[in-house]
């Protein structure tokens, strides 16, 4: 048979119809074209997630010459009527049984049921039927983008996105409508009145028939398709007499779902993990065919005769007869509509910014410049520096220079909208100083963007912004809270303004293998072995072939599969679930929220198709490390992030202004205003040598930013810094490229020994003495570049900085590092260098640029570690409440020894001092707050705080007024047993048990009857020790080490230099100490007895150690809530364990 011309209208894929089709759109259409098409329609369920992959894979199959066609479109879900649909929705709702039938799926990713729509759906309040919709141009698109953005809003979503007729009137222009498939409009008329005859069929379907073409006309296409489905005969028969009787034409789709024609079986796999855990529906089992032959249906994207031969196939195999050429003009009509119908076109990539920056009468360019100007002279008044001698031409000079390549590259409106999430979050929270190359911005400084001068710290704006380049500006903003400032943004700007950008989350290893061996039966001990070593096996090798002596790192898929013995051996026993393992990998799991990031811009739902999570609107694309989408499709993306450290300055100063200066409930604004005047960079004392002894020099490390970990502790105090540069070398040096060079030993050296430093020549002395004779900082690289080269500019520099870091260039990247060589070695030798020495500078250069740091980023995130250290110094009490009350629960008991190595006593719990925060009751006490106390709730506290003090057990229960419910029985015993109470435990009461019986489990309502309880549970005494600690322990969250180690021998541990066991492996010594809190006897498979003890130590990390050959009495244990000194082995595999008796290997220390 000669070529059938033939284009697929209708395809769904594994992002935007995840669990139900399969593969990423450009594996489909590589398949596509390699299977003789020239074109693809994507088209995935009430959504176009994978737009942006197909969009900028078209992109790509055009620059390799290869001539295909996209086609973008949705198949949407559609209702008739959105009010009728919502007036029924209420009465479900309003009916007990009725609303158990409504489905309960939660939105963000969209799972096709095949139930409620290929099918005559029992509760009606569930039923959507799909649409295809396709664009022919331009206008369509933007149309589609609109739909699809109102069905996720508003009336239109519950649970699922729907669109209805009167949307469809006020949007169709530009677009295809086609009547789908089993789940389409034509099919709901024919499951929901099959059982009447097929008048009652037809009938419906005329009526939807000229609803639809009174919307679309000649746009509106009665979908064929063909399957071994025998209802899908049954459809197309009807859908052919709507052809015949009002002359609608006809197209026939494969409704592909995977890419290929092999793909079939892990797509069936893909559909069963994604209802796993969510109670797989009725109409998918457990059992994957072993055969394609034992399907329906084969689901890939064909060519026309492949769809030919699907016909003949199907048509004959459920015994219906069609007309032939009818069929193959269904077939052909589809390359006409894709070819004759819609236009060849690309979507439309402008970058888009809000217009409300800009006010009136100004352009972007010009107003951005007046800002900055009146910014800069601002700064520099403040300073008192506007009139010394050149300081204003340098400033405005660099500023010109700057403004004038934002201008250039079209990036004023970007600048000018940061400035004005800079002043929203100006009226609610703290921001940073800055974050990344953007500190070398000086209109960022100058609008407030960033508060670090740049020239003052030598900060280069081509490192952000090179004129040549074309990349998107990428300003990172730290804020004390980012959610609730961009629910600020959202409430003012309009959610249609206001973007958060969507994650793909995809399946990942540990999980696939987890999953896949559950349907194929393999024992959960087995893939629990494999998955509980395969990582830790080869991360050590995956490092070592990275040349990574220290720091985390997490081996990818090919490194463990290369790497993991444990999986390999797994693999090679069950080779199905390596193959599907290998097929999945990598595959939509879900769709969640970006971290911080945002689109910001206007009417942002007609250019791009918005989605929804949770009742929150977000980007149906994605931008990030991995996944770049937004920027090529013209959206910029605004990083609002979260920097805890933040908000401790805020309830810092918070403590500062009501303990110093008499502000009782100090609101944001007096917070900001002590910022301003204490803490912002431009007025903070940079050079206070007792900040930086009292902490960088004498390790103080309670809450210092960057400094939480050991190693980077000890190095500080190793180079003890003097200088905001100084603390960013440190930083910059402390990671796992130049750890594992040795460059911190060499820098100390360096730093104690300052006249073994040599210089090649002034210009390397200039821009390398700061950092003693070490290249850290990629600036340097540039800016020597630039001043030993001949005519380099900075930009040219700093393209050499990103050159050298890049392994594998293109000819035409390569080129242009040889043309920057021989300009560098040029320059060099006219400087009085010879030509070796020029290139063994440059190869230092490439040397150093493998682990060269942002020094903008470093200095900006410095300046916060200094703002930490300068309130730890100054006020050292409310830094360390601070610091206390943003700890998590996990970190809590380490934060607590912390403070009270600073000094401090730490006074426990109490129901009459103690509040909602960590407070200082002196300047060496502070007081733990009632709210970690778990099971205390915001009404019990707020009921304490108010009727407090209480003095006894009636003033709790019937003096103070105390309402019950507020302060329930619950609340009662968890104040209790955590020893919130002991203050009124007085003399009629035999201990903290007897009160606990008395007063909160028989809980009287009458004095009468507290007294009986006082009697009657008299013998009842305190809890035990252990008791008391296990009620803390599980209240609180923290375990009370002061109980079971006095602080006078916690004292003697650290002196001996014995370390607690979560920091053993990081020491030099030979033995360790540790409590034991839980001891598990079990038997190994040679019936021997073994313990596994559960330890904690002083920095609260729970450890378990295996104790083994311990004899045959599993009796001889660890008593528990004691500490013990011992010499414990270590295995990556096993974690710590002893060998022999217990009291031959643990020493009991009290």
């Amino acid at each position: 048979m000669e070529k059938i011309n033939f284009v697929g209208l209708h395809a769904h894929c594994g992002v935007g119809s995840p669990f139900d089709g399969f593969g990423y759109p450009q594996e489909h259409m590589d398949f596509a074209y390699e299977n003789g098409s020239e074109a693809l329609a994507l088209t995935d369920h009430g959504n176009m997630n994978g737009f942006a992959y197909q969009v900028l894979h078209a992109k790509r199959m055009k620059k390799q010459g290869k001539n295909f066609k996209p086609i973008f479109g949705v198949e949407a879900y559609f209702i008739e009527s959105i009010d009728d649909w919502r007036e029924k929705l209420e009465e479900y709702k309003a009916d007990k049984v009725k609303s158990k039938q409504i489905d309960n799926a939660r939105s963000g990713t969209t799972v096709e049921n095949e139930a409620e729509s290929k099918s005559a759906t029992k509760h009606d309040i569930n039923r959507k039927r799909h649409l295809v919709l396709v664009a022919m141009n331009q206008t369509g698109l933007n149309n589609i983008f609109k739909l699809v953005s109102t069905s996720y809003s508003g009336d239109y979503f519950y649970r699922k996105p729907r669109i209805d007729f009167e949307l469809l009137k006020e949007h169709n222009e530009g677009i295809i409508a086609m009547s789908a498939c089993l789940g389409g409009v034509y099919a709901g008329c024919y499951w929901e009145n099959r059982e009447q005859g097929e008048e009652a069929v037809l009938q419906c379907m005329r009526e939807m028939t000229c609803k639809m073409l009174n919307i679309f006309g000649d746009r509106w296409y009665g979908e064929l398709q063909w399957n071994g489905i025998q209802e899908q005969h049954e459809l197309n028969k009807y859908v052919i007499k709507m052809h015949e009787e009002f002359g609608i034409p006809l197209v026939s789709t494969c409704d592909s779902h995977y890419p290929n024609p092999t793909a079939w079986q892990d797509r069936e796999l893909y559909k069963r993990i994604g209802w796993l855990g969510k109670g797989a529906p009725e109409w998918l089992d457990n059992n994957i065919p072993d055969h394609i032959d034992e399907m329906e249906y084969e689901l890939y994207p064909k060519n026309g005769n492949q769809m030919w031969e699907d016909y003949i196939k199907y048509s004959k195999q459920c015994g219906v007869e069609y007309n032939d050429e009818i069929i193959l003009q269904s077939l052909e009509e589809t390359h006409t509509i894709a070819f004759d119908r819609i236009e060849d076109f690309i979507p439309d990539n402008t970058v888009r910014l809000p217009n409300f920056v800009v006010p009136a009468g100004h352009t972007a360019d010009n107003y951005l410049s007046q800002l900055a100007f009146e910014g800069l002279l601002r700064i520099l008044e403040r300073r008192g520096t506007k009139d010394a001698e050149g300081v204003l031409e340098l400033y405005n000079n660099r500023l010109s220079h700057e403004l004038s390549v934002i201008s250039d590259r079209g990036f004023s409106r970007y600048f000018l909208t940061m400035k004005a999430i800079v002043d929203k979050t100006d009226e609610v929270q703290l921001a940073g100083p800055g974050r990344g190359s953007a500190a070398g911005s000086l209109v960022a400084y100058a609008l407030g963007i960033t508060q670090v001068d740049p020239i003052k710290y030598g900060l280069l704006f081509s490192r952000f912004l090179r004129a040549d380049a074309t990349d998107y500006p990428d300003i990172d903003f730290d804020v004390s809270d980012p959610m609730t400032l961009k629910e600020k943004l959202i409430d003012e700007w309009g959610s249609n303004t206001v973007v958060p950008i969507s994650n793909f989350n995809t399946l990942q290893l540990r999980s696939l293998i987890k999953d896949i061996s559950k349907f194929y039966d393999i024992p959960f001990s087995e893939v629990n072995k494999v998955t509980g070593v395969m990582m830790r096996e080869a991360t050590g090798p995956a490092k070592k072939r990275r040349g990574m002596k220290a720091g985390m790192y997490t081996p990818n898929f090919e490194e463990v599969c290369e790497f993991s013995p444990t999986l390999q051996a797994f693999f090679r026993q069950y080779p199905r679930v390596q193959s599907h393992v290998e097929g999945l990998m990598g595959q939509i799991r879900s769709t969640s929220r970006h971290a911080g990031g945002v689109v910001i811009g206007e009417q942002l739902d007609t250019y791009m198709p918005l989605i929804a999570s949770k009742g929150v609107r977000q980007t149906p694309w994605s931008e990030g490390q991995n996944v770049r989408q937004l920027e090529p499709m013209g959206f910029i993306k605004f990083d609002i992030l979260g920097l805890a450290t933040l908000r401790m300055m805020e309830e810092c100063i918070r403590r500062i202004l009501e303990r110093h200066h008499g502000v009782e409930s100090p609101t944001f604004a007096d917070i900001k205003e002590y910022y301003d005047q204490n803490l912002h960079p431009d007025v903070i004392d940079l050079d206070d040598q007792e900040v930086y002894e009292n902490i960088f020099h004498e390790g103080k490390w309670t809450g210092i930013f960057q400094f939480a970990e050991k190693g980077a502790q000890k190095f500080a105090t190793r180079v003890k810094p003097r200088s905001i540069v100084d603390i960013s070398a440190i930083t910059s040096i402390f990671r796992p490229g130049p750890l594992s060079a040795g460059v911190h030993n060499d820098y100390v050296e360096a730093v104690r020994d300052p006249l073994s430093i040599r210089y090649e020549n002034e210009i390397m002395e200039e821009f390398t003495k700061e950092t003693h004779g070490f290249l850290i900082f990629q600036e340097q690289i540039a800016l020597l570049a630039h001043h030993l080269g001949k005519d380099l500019n900075l930009d040219d520099a700093n393209l050499l900085r990103k050159l050298l870091t890049k392994k594998g260039l293109d000819p035409a990247k390569e080129a242009k590092k040889e043309e920057i060589y021989s300009k560098f070695v040029e320059g060099c030798v006219e400087k009085g260098m010879t030509e070796d020495m020029a290139d063994e500078l440059w190869q230092k250069f490439e040397y150093f640029s493998g682990y060269g740091f942002n020094k903008s980023h470093a200095v900006s995130y410095s300046i916060v570690s200094y703002q930490c250290a300068w309130l730890a110094t100054h006020y050292n009490p409310e830094w360390c409440c601070a610091f206390l009350d943003r700890e998590p629960e996990t970190r809590k008991q380490k934060a607590i020894n912390l403070v009270k190595a600073q000094g401090y006593n730490v006074k426990p719990l109490n129901i009459n001092t103690s509040g909602r925060h960590w407070d200082i009751l002196d300047d060496s006490t502070l007081i733990a707050p009632l709210t970690t106390i778990k099971g205390l709730g915001d009404a019990a506290i707020d009921e304490i705080i108010e009727k407090r003090p209480f003095a006894s057990a009636e003033d709790l229960l019937f003096d103070k007024g105390v309402v019950a419910r507020k302060l329930n029985k619950k609340s009662l015993d968890a104040l209790c047993r955590s020893n919130a109470m002991k203050d009124l435990i007085d003399e009629r009461f035999s201990g903290s048990r007897h009160f606990w019986s008395a007063v909160v489990v028989d809980k009287p309502k009458t004095r009468k009857k507290l007294a009986e309880n006082i009697e009657k549970y008299l013998p009842e005494g305190d809890f035990t020790k252990n008791e008391f600690i296990e009620h803390i322990t599980a209240l609180t969250g923290i375990y009370p080490l002061d109980l079971v180690v006095p602080e006078d021998l916690l004292a003697k541990f650290e002196r001996k230099g014995l370390p607690p066991i979560s920091e053993y492996l990081e020491s030099d010594e030979d033995f360790c100490w540790c409590i034991p809190i839980a001891v598990n006897s079990k038997k190994t498979k040679n019936k021997k007895w073994y313990h596994v003890v559960t330890v904690i130590d002083s920095n609260s990390v729970q450890l378990q150690i295996r104790c083994w050959n311990i004899g045959a009495d599993w009796k001889d244990q660890p008593d528990v809530n004691v500490p013990y000194f011992l010499k414990p082995r270590y295995d990556e595999n096993w974690g710590f364990s002893t060998n022999g008796r217990i009291d031959e290997s643990w020493a009991r220390l009290a």
